[in-house]
């Protein structure tokens, strides 16, 4: 992603500031430098879960708060005012918390989010020239830095030094030392400018990030600096950069800034027990109470718990051994969305190495998401009206981690937006095979004879060949009046579609849903799988298991819950 970089050197008698347009180049210079430093910064990931995606996950994070802002600039574009800063920080903070992956990635959302309560307090309040820059000098800025370093501690359910925190803690407390002042009192806030609070902010960060491999055994056995850290060591260094034009000395990403260029190439897995198996992120809308609940109910299950965010909306992130507890727990605090389940695999174990192959998955509901994740897919939810973008697609594949990925679209409607995906993981390097699910039935079918060690072929060819033995229906409501090739149908009439074409016309779903599975078993069957919907009753699945008992002694039936999907009831015939 381009952005315009705008930074340039000032006089260093006027005081430097932060305003909306240094905002912008902020964004700008950190991503490209987490660009450069990407894949040396993912070389040195080891905790809290040695999987090799820090840097990336940062780079992603900043990457979507840098959209933001650019939308706020493209909204004055066309008019002669241009944004403030107390709209353009609250755009880069709401960008990092939408997109914010992994651990660091989340906790960096937060310390900017921590940062943009500062800087986008009332400009009467402040002083705030008409440019929207502060008249509080520096002092402002480590105020910000220090709420930022407040924030984020706070949204950590268990704080560890030697990580990001401390980083952010010392960068903080390196600001606010700074301040000059006169005759034993605080002196001007004038004369103590941005660029001098972002200078020392950075050089304390530096000087914590050498010290984190004493502070945390797992970093001193591998011989390397916390890369949470040092991932926010670049941003902070894209912060002078913009504020002063001066860019900072550069830092070998593996290494200890003042002393030991090392980069870890692997971790005892004998030092450290495994971690949960799954990590799992999502958006979730809800009350502080609902929040709290949610925190008390995660941190119970697993570890590397961050919340962060507010004002209704969260990004919550987590490591469990049962991704579907989470995901419940998600369910009962609020509306989530935006899932994402990552199973660690060989990383879980601390082993460094890629993968060999690994599958991912578009679900339609967090139960689905659940279900396929235990199973070991890395799963990308569908929300109902807003499938995911490419790019999407093209994260999960990355955050799979292996060098070959079968990607199981499960809708008709994506076949082009993952065929896209699978080009742009190509040409990364990595062997995607896109198997042509148009369900999520014909996934499920897919993912049960996966079998990751046989040859890479093989394998595409078993799970295409059980996804296309499996036909699939849905049961929908009908939203309006209209033609189907089953006749006419009214708003609010149960749609049974078949193979993707409308079959059967209801009115009640048990009944539908029975000559629907009349429909699909008289050209046979073994297995009929149901997919009930987050409102569907127990009853339901009850009824139709004892109706394909009675009727089709050799059939068996499976049920899963399916949680928030677009269709009450989804149905696979094998």
């Amino acid at each position: 992603m381009q952005l315009p970089a705008q930074a340039a050197k000032e006089d260093p008698q006027v005081p430097q500031t932060l305003d909306a347009a240094a905002v912008r180049t902020w964004c700008s210079l950190a991503l490209d430098a987490l660009g450069r430093d990407r894949e040396e910064i993912d070389a040195i990931n080891v905790y809290p879960v040695a999987d090799g995606d820090t840097g990336t996950n940062l780079y992603l994070t900043v990457e979507s708060a840098a959209r933001a802002v650019e939308a706020v600039f493209d909204a004055h574009a066309t008019g002669t005012s241009v944004p403030d800063l107390p709209d353009t920080v609250r755009a880069m903070a709401h960008g990092a918390l939408i997109g914010a992956r992994g651990n660091s990635g989340t906790i960096l959302a937060q310390l900017l989010r921590g940062m943009a309560e500062v800087l986008g307090e009332d400009r009467a309040d402040r002083g705030d020239g008409a440019d929207g820059a502060a008249r509080g000098g520096g002092d402002h800025l480590a105020r910000a830095l220090h709420r930022a370093a407040e924030l984020a501690r706070e949204a950590v359910a268990h704080p560890v030094e030697g990580t990001i925190l401390t980083v952010a803690s010392a960068a903080a407390d390196a600001a606010a030392r700074t301040r000059p002042t006169v005759d034993g009192a605080t002196g001007d806030g004038a004369a103590y400018g941005d660029g001098a609070a972002v200078h020392a902010a950075y050089a304390g960060a530096r000087v914590a990030l050498a010290a984190t491999p004493g502070q945390l055994a797992v970093l001193g056995r591998a011989g390397v600096v916390d890369a949470g850290g040092r991932g926010l060591l670049a941003v902070l260094a894209a912060l002078v950069e913009a504020v002063t034009g001066d860019a900072p000395s550069p830092v070998a990403p593996g290494a200890r800034p003042h002393e030991l260029p090392a980069v870890v190439e692997s971790c005892d897995a004998d030092d450290s027990p495994a971690g949960p198996a799954f990590e799992v992120i999502y958006l979730l809308e809800t009350d502080e109470p609902g929040i709290a609940r949610l925190r008390r109910r995660l941190d119970a299950l697993g570890d590397s718990l961050v919340v962060v965010g507010g004002d209704g909306l969260w990004n919550v992130h987590v490591h469990v051994d049962d991704a579907g507890a989470a995901v419940e727990a998600a369910v009962e605090a609020g509306r989530p969305y935006r899932i994402r389940i990552t199973h660690f695999g060989a990383a879980a174990g601390h082993q460094r190495e890629r993968a060999q192959r690994a599958v991912v998955a578009v679900v339609p509901g967090e139960g689905l998401a659940g279900l396929c994740a235990e199973a070991g897919a890395t799963t990308v939810l569908a929300r109902p009206g807003e499938p995911p973008a490419s790019g999407e697609l093209v994260d999960a594949i990355r955050r799979a981690h292996a060098h070959e990925v079968v990607l199981l679209p499960n809708d008709a409607e994506l076949r082009h937006t993952a065929a896209a995906a699978a080009e742009q993981a190509r040409a990364e390097g990595i062997r995607v095979a896109l198997i042509p699910t148009r369900a999520a039935v014909q996934g499920i079918a897919a993912l049960a004879v996966h079998e990751p060690g046989r040859r890479f072929d093989e394998d595409v060819v078993a799970m295409t060949s059980a996804a296309g033995a499996t036909r699939y229906a849905e049961l929908a409501v009908a939203e309006r009046q209209s033609w189907t090739m089953a006749g006419i149908c009214q708003a609010g009439d149960l749609l049974g579609l078949i193979d993707g074409d409308v079959a059967v016309i209801g009115t009640e779903l048990a009944a539908t849903a029975e000559t629907v599975l009349d429909r699909m078993l008289s050209a046979g069957g073994e297995l009929v799988t149901l997919v009930l919907g987050q409102d569907v009753p127990d009853t339901l699945a009850e009824r139709l298991e004892r109706y394909v008992r009675d009727g089709h002694l050799a059939v068996d039936t499976v049920v899963y819950r399916g949680g928030h999907q677009s269709a009450p009831l989804l149905i696979g015939v094998e």
